[in-house]
């Protein structure tokens, strides 16, 4: 059974999404790394749909994860928002009209649907585009109906370049309470209209919760953030309504293969974001180590 979960306009798009996202990275590949079998991957994407969550984040390179998108909830596409990227090649990345073209419908075939919502840029910067080729295929894509809205995944300094040209629709960037370096890029792309997807929200999870590290987390201790976490709460919950604390983001995507690390994050995201006061101490005690 789903619970209601915060929703956000995506920017200047018409569609309303869930404030909570799932990264849907962690489905792929088989390597070692990345272990999943066909029947758990059919169990967790219908399970993230049956808790509420109505965005969906993954990738052209994530070639298994779309896969099992589209043999398992093509079905349930009206049930949500479907983001892709575009741009890879193997060993590196191609922003040609031609290989943008052929990831597109790579990811449509394989998602088994006629469009998706957002294509976006996977990790190009500025100076590795010609506008006019890179961006009118995108457009032109956009225009036949093989998506609707065109983003990028980026970081600073770039957003700040693709938000004056005005040509996106949607960002797609890292942010949590360990990784600060884009708060005020958040805030100035949606103030220009831009959707404002998260990603390493959760900065992969507390060790031993998730897929987090204990560098990675470090700051976690050195805070003292454990002592502002509620009966129940858990460091990842905790970083998870941190992210969600910040007023201008859309939605923050969250991957995992474990099924009650889904229903964990919904419950967290479902309560909104962490009390004012709370959230402010936590900023001022990062901000000391910062």
């Amino acid at each position: 059974m789903s619970v209601q979960l915060p929703t956000s306009k995506l920017g200047r798009t018409t569609v309303e999404v869930t404030r909570l996202g799932f990264g849907a990275m962690e489905l792929r590949d088989s390597s070692i790394k990345w272990p999943i079998e066909d029947t758990d991957a059919e169990i967790l994407l219908n399970r993230v749909l049956d808790q509420g969550i109505t965005f969906i984040d993954t990738a052209d390179c994530y070639g298994r994860s779309e896969d099992f998108i589209g043999r398992f909830i093509s079905g349930r596409r009206s049930e949500f928002t479907l983001a892709t990227k575009c741009g890879c090649i193997p060993g590196g990345r191609d922003w040609t009209a031609d290989n943008l073209k052929r990831g597109v419908e790579r990811s449509l075939t394989r998602l088994q649907t006629d469009y998706v919502d957002v294509v976006q840029l996977h990790g190009a910067t500025p100076d590795d585009l010609n506008q006019e080729e890179s961006l009118e295929a995108l457009i032109r894509m956009r225009d036949e109906g093989k998506v609707r809205w065109i983003g990028a995944s980026t970081s600073t300094p770039h957003i700040e370049t693709y938000t004056e040209w005005g040509s996106f629709d949607v960002f797609q960037i890292p942010y949590s309470a360990f990784s600060q370096e884009n708060e005020t890029q958040i805030t100035d792309a949606s103030k220009a209209g831009m959707g404002t997807i998260i990603r390493g929200g959760v900065a992969k999870g507390h060790p031993g919760e998730g897929k987090g590290t204990p560098d990675r987390w470090a700051l976690w201790e050195k805070a003292g953030l454990g002592d502002l976490c509620q009966e129940g709460e858990t460091p990842t919950t905790f970083m998870l309504r941190y992210t969600l604390s910040h007023p201008e983001i859309d939605t923050v995507i969250v991957g995992t293969q474990n099924l009650d690390h889904i229903r964990a994050n919904v419950h967290a995201a479902s309560q909104g974001p962490l009390n004012n006061d709370i959230y402010i101490e936590a900023k001022k005690r990062l901000e000391l180590l910062t």
